[in-house]
This record gives structure tokens, sequence and C-alpha cells, in this order.
């Protein structure tokens, strides 16, 4: 049976400190300090360490993204736990492409599901921000609704890939 290994570190963008979190080798978490949901499905016992490699490869990624490179998330290995529902919800957002937006209905009609409101309800449990691109899902009517990270957050990463 394979023990999981929980690390954690910080990284300070230019929207706020956001936390890193990673099992074994694979990112498991990325939160903005303070968000809903912070650190959601995180054991209390973990490292704090800063040399693991996908910590580091993370912290990279985020600086290519706000250096206004477009880095996909494929470039990472992630491990978000979630239903089947809310993974095949944030696989769905890693199809949005940079600079680009999508609705919840759009999101619903792609997973086959019913109802936006439960599909906003996956989104808002999306453990890494970012990197699966729940920013990226607006309203109907286009208005910023709903971020986890809170609106003025969703609004500068939007601005940020040239979406407003």
């Amino acid at each position: 049976m394979e023990i999981n290994q929980f690390f954690i570190d910080e990284y300070d963008s230019p929207v706020g400190k956001i936390t890193l979190a990673a099992v074994n080798d694979a990112l498991c978490g990325l939160w903005f300090v303070g968000q809903k949901y912070y650190c959601a499905g995180m054991p209390e016992k973990f490292t704090t360490c800063v040399d693991t490699p996908i910590l580091q490869h993370a912290k990279q990624w985020l600086d290519k993204y706000f250096a206004g490179m477009q880095p996909c998330a494929t470039e990472l290995k992630i491990s978000p736990h979630g239903t089947e529902f809310q993974q095949q919800v944030w696989h769905a957002l890693i199809d949005i492409p940079y600079g680009h937006v999508a609705t919840y209905g759009d999101i619903a009609r792609r997973v086959g599901a019913k109802s936006p409101r439960a599909v906003g309800g996956a989104i808002g449990h999306n453990p890494i921000s970012i990197i699966i691109p729940c920013h990226r899902v607006v309203g109907a009517n286009g208005n910023m609704t709903g971020y986890a990270g809170g609106i003025q957050i969703k609004q500068k990463l939007l601005l940020h890939e040239g979406t407003i």
C-alpha cells in the first residue's frame, strides 16, 4: 500500500498570495490565500517543502502564465480530488482556451449535465485554480459570477488574459 505524502508551499502572484499543494508527485491544490474552500481536501499533517519537483514545476508554470505566456494545464501532472462529475467538469474547463470564456450552460452541455447550477457547484470546488481555469467561466449574460478566489481576482485574471 502506497503512503501518500503531502507537500505545501506558497507563491506570491501579481493577484495575491497562492498556496500550492502536492500529493506525491502530482499537483493537487492551488488556492488563493483565504478563498472559499481554502486547502479543502488537505490532511491535517503535511510537509512544507520548497524543493519538491512538482511544486517547483508549478511555480515555473505560474511564472510563465503571469509573464503573459500561455502554458497548458497538461504541462503539469495534476491530481485534483473530487467526484466523477466534478472531474468531468474540471476536464471541460481545461479545454477553454487562454483568452476565451465559456458560460456555465456551455460547460453543462459539454459534460451532458442538465443543470448549469450543478456545473457551477463543481466549478466552485475546483481545487486547482488558474491551471484548471475556472476563472474563464462567466454567467449566461457575460457577467462575472461566482469565483472562490473572489470576483476581483477573477476580473484581474481575465484582464491579464485580454478577455476583458
